[in-house]
């Protein structure tokens, strides 16, 4: 048995044509989603990333602004911009790029964008509406995560979902969603012990914690449902995720390729949630 690829690019690609659609609607009745991207330094990854952000907001017809500061701006400068932004009328999602300079305090940027237009999801009323259960804005890629599950058609109420890992950004994120979706969830770490037995009883797989190729067969129940979130270049310029592809093709019912996988995904789900900042801001204007 050799696992099906969940294709990433082209789910992604399918709900940009479902988001281009709703957005063309919007237009014809004045309100355009506007999106604000700030980046600080000239980190090479966060400049690809913040490009790409820029011409999807293009293709899908938003109003995108991006603020590129030099490495050397001051927290202070950086808070008044966001306040700026969280005033501006034609924004409807504000976001500043990751990592920030050692100098500027992270949660305190995070904390200073208004949570209607935290369209990362990173903003603790973001943060504490997904783990009540509230409608909120969420994080980019663990809703992509639930997204590409969801599109295997497979039912995740009442699997067990093991999540490797558990940063802020994804693993504690992707945990609450799956239990969102009536999961019963196991959440495995640095510390876990026996993780290998652990994760082999999972029907879905989520691993994201940084390590090329670190999960093997192994760690793999034949036939679950393998996200593997990892994108990690080897001194070879490969790019390789967290999960030994080659090595779990066999025993994985879906698995997602590196790249190709999760990434596309992130960009895409931030454009769905800038679009649906857009619509409730207009509504909240009656």
């Amino acid at each position: 048995m050799t696992a099906q690829r969940i294709e990433g690019k082209a789910i992604s690609d399918t709900i940009r044509i479902e988001i281009a659609e709703e957005t063309a609607k919007l237009a014809a009745r004045g309100i355009v989603p506007g999106l604000a991207v700030v980046l600080v330094g000239e980190d090479p990854a966060s400049q690809v990333y913040v490009g790409n952000k820029e011409k999807a907001c293009q293709q899908l017809g938003f109003y995108s602004e991006v603020h590129r500061l030099p490495a050397e701006t001051t927290q202070e400068a950086l808070l008044d911009l966001i306040d700026k932004l969280n005033r501006q009328s034609t924004i409807n999602g504000i976001l500043v790029q990751l990592p920030l300079p050692k100098h500027i305090e992270e949660k305190a940027v995070i904390d200073a964008i208004s949570a209607e237009k935290d369209v990362d999801g990173f903003h603790p009323v973001s943060v504490g509406n997904l783990v009540i259960g509230d409608d909120s804005l969420l994080p980019c890629t663990p809703a992509g995560v639930i997204e590409l599950i969801k599109r295997t058609g497979v039912d995740i109420a009442g699997k067990h979902a093991v999540v490797i890992g558990r940063s802020n950004i994804v693993g504690k994120p992707v945990a609450m969603l799956l239990l969102r979706e009536h999961a019963t969830v196991t959440i495995c770490h640095s510390r876990t012990a026996n993780m290998a037995d652990i994760a082999k009883t999972a029907d879905i797989l989520v691993v994201a914690i940084g390590k090329p190729n670190a999960i093997g067969r192994d760690f793999v129940k034949p036939g679950a449902v393998v996200i593997d979130v990892g994108i990690n270049r080897l001194e070879t310029g490969k790019l390789v995720g967290d999960v030994d592809y080659a090595n779990v093709l066999d025993t994985a019912g879906y698995i997602t390729p590196v790249p190709g996988g999760v990434g596309p995904m992130t960009i895409t789900m931030l454009m769905q949630n800038t679009l649906k900042a857009a619509k409730r801001q207009q509504a909240a204007k009656g």
